[in-house]
């Protein structure tokens, strides 16, 4: 599973404005943040960004230019909370060029709460082996990965109660080694236009269900990216 919360996004106007310097064309921008109601005026407040037609444009030019030429797409910043699993992020830690990270922290928060179902990324995980025809060799194990998945969890709150009592790092350690890839951790992460279309282009295709629902987000929720990346909203 993953889950995306706080997308924001911010930075179309300097990059257009950056983006035009090349040929000095600011004067053909057509693009605008709406003006703010009276009432409001004075308050902090997120503005709507209305890209026009002669910017998207250069934009989509730019972008089928290749990376040299789109050097806007850096300058258009993207944040968000992600809550995905060990064995996904594992992958997603190839982009670090353009990219900020700060996540919870397994090796002091670990212990906070009892370990549950919740907490991990399972929801491929077996429950009967004659559902899904056995495994095709041999004999069929005598443990679903349901079953085993449960005693994980049962292991882990015996640890993490033992640590509690007692304070001896070694049941720590127990609790840390035994902890499955697919715990879910939740990170805030920075990252541009450009990190976006690079992970779009490398995942869309991707075997992790993680990864496609992720290219779906950034396609779909980005402020105009599908339109500047020609990509399909569906």
């Amino acid at each position: 599973m993953i889950k995306i919360e706080n997308l924001e996004t911010w930075g179309f106007e300097h990059a257009i404005r950056g983006m035009r310097n090349p040929m000095n064309s600011w004067a053909k921008s057509d693009s605008f943040y709406p003006p703010m109601p009276n009432e409001i005026k004075n308050y902090f407040v997120p503005k709507n960004f209305y890209l026009g037609p002669n910017d998207l444009e250069l934009m989509r030019k730019l972008y089928l230019a290749g990376t040299e030429h789109r050097k806007f797409m850096r300058q258009i910043f993207i944040s968000l909370d992600i809550t995905a699993p060990l064995y996904w992020w594992k992958e997603f830690d190839t982009y670090k060029v353009g990219t900020v990270t700060n996540s919870c922290s397994t090796m002091h928060k670990l212990q906070e709460k009892e370990f549950a179902w919740t907490d991990f990324s399972a929801e491929h995980l077996l429950d009967d082996w004659f559902a899904s025809n056995t495994l095709g060799y041999g004999d069929t194990p005598s443990i679903t990965p349901n079953v085993l998945m449960d005693l994980i969890i049962e292991q882990l709150n015996l640890y993490r109660a033992k640590f509690l009592e007692t304070t001896d790092k070694k049941w720590w350690w127990q609790m840390i080694q035994l902890l499955p890839s697919s715990y879910n951790q939740r990170r805030t992460i920075t990252m541009t236009y450009e990190n976006a279309a690079t992970i779009v282009h490398q995942r869309h295709s991707h075997k992790l269900d993680e990864w496609q629902n992720f290219v779906s987000v950034l396609v779909q929720d980005l402020p105009y990216f599908a339109e500047i990346a020609g990509k399909e909203k569906e």
